[in-house]
């Protein structure tokens, strides 16, 4: 066996896709009570592109040069002392908000949540934000009840599709809003299809829906409100909906700032505004609960997040143009160990 040697997509300066570079990096060491895994999949999320942008209020105190990726599966190759309950090749996922796009890194064994076995690592990697975010919002947040009438925006997003699914079987009645083009998507999902182009979302149910969940907001979540009967729930999340429209960190938080006013204002219908790294932070047993939920349904193939595609080192910084893009139905996720296109296809021809 060759010696191990480490790669990490790190930000060189703030701003466009060309401050990301790869580059070779130490091998890190576990520590007391920490575990190094061989990373086997990180996602490339949009989140990765505002922290790269400088404009994600969790990240802001970082500085150039340090390592972008918000989650990670891999297998654990180093025990760190006093680590009890796993084994070398164990596999383990969690939630990190930076330094997972690397071909090694440090996890603390007591936060990190077991993958099953024969479970793939690219999807596993696609669970770990956006259906987490959406298992959280359905069942911890809205605290929904089989039957009842639920609007998802942003329902052909990665967040939107598995609020569709996971909502699908909790018995709930189902709309979502889409691009046209993306109708056929939602109705495989089991939702009905709103073309929020052409049609008024807030005149689709008589009396309104009992839970809103809006991840877009371009409009203060004003619609949204006005599509709840009374008595109903608007979740509001993803703060990074605010980047697209708002390029400045000021005008971001001022924007966020707003929707919290409406929210209060909203005497007649209830307003949760939901954050990840928030909920985990106050009930930390629940993230591990979920995720590990959501591997159990797909290790069962219950759900199957889409994958648009796996990408190596070389191909990270086109894939934040493409997420800057927009229109991808399934993540884009980093995966350490595969060649690049050039590479594969050199191999090919060989």
């Amino acid at each position: 066996m060759g010696e191990l040697r480490n790669r990490v997509v790190q930000v060189r300066y703030f701003g466009d896709p060309d401050g990301l570079e790869v580059v070779d990096a130490p091998l890190p060491t576990a520590g007391r009570g920490e575990v190094r895994v061989h990373v086997l999949a990180s996602s490339v999320v949009f989140t990765d592109v505002v922290i790269r942008r400088h404009l994600y209020p969790q990240t802001i105190s970082l500085k150039p040069p340090f390592v972008l990726g918000y989650d990670v599966v891999g297998e654990i190759d180093q025990l760190g002392h006093d680590v009890t309950g796993f084994k070398l090749g164990d596999r383990v996922a969690d939630m990190t908000v930076v330094g997972s796009n690397a071909a090694y890194r440090t996890l603390r064994a007591d936060e990190v949540t077991r993958v099953p076995g024969g479970v793939d690592a690219a999807e596993a990697a696609a669970l770990i934000l956006s259906w987490t975010t959406a298992c959280q919002l359905l069942h911890r947040a809205a605290h929904v009840q089989r039957g009842q009438h639920v609007l998802v925006h942003g329902a052909a997003g990665a967040v939107g599709q598995a609020l569709l699914t996971l909502g699908r079987m909790a018995g709930l009645e189902l709309w979502g809003t889409a691009r046209g083009d993306h109708a056929a998507l939602v109705r495989e999902l089991g939702g009905t299809p709103i073309d929020y182009q052409r049609e008024d979302y807030t005149k689709v149910v008589p009396g309104g829906f009992d839970v809103v969940f809006d991840g877009i907001g371009e409009d203060g979540c004003r619609r949204s409100l006005a599509a709840l009967k009374r008595g109903g729930m608007l979740c509001a999340y993803g703060y990074t909906a605010g980047v697209q429209a708002h390029r400045s960190l000021f005008s971001i938080l001022t924007w966020s700032a707003r929707l919290y006013v409406l929210g209060w204002l909203s005497r007649d219908r209830r307003v949760y505004f939901y954050s990840i790294n928030l909920m985990r932070a106050r009930h930390p047993a629940w993230f591990r609960e979920d995720l590990a939920r959501l591997f159990e349904l797909l290790a069962a193939r219950a759900i199957q997040p889409r994958v648009a595609e796996r990408i190596s080192f070389a191909e990270v910084a086109e894939a934040h143009r493409r997420l800057e893009a927009g229109g991808l139905e399934g993540k884009l996720v980093l995966c350490p160990d595969l060649p690049s296109h050039h590479q594969r296809e050199r191999e090919l021809t060989v």
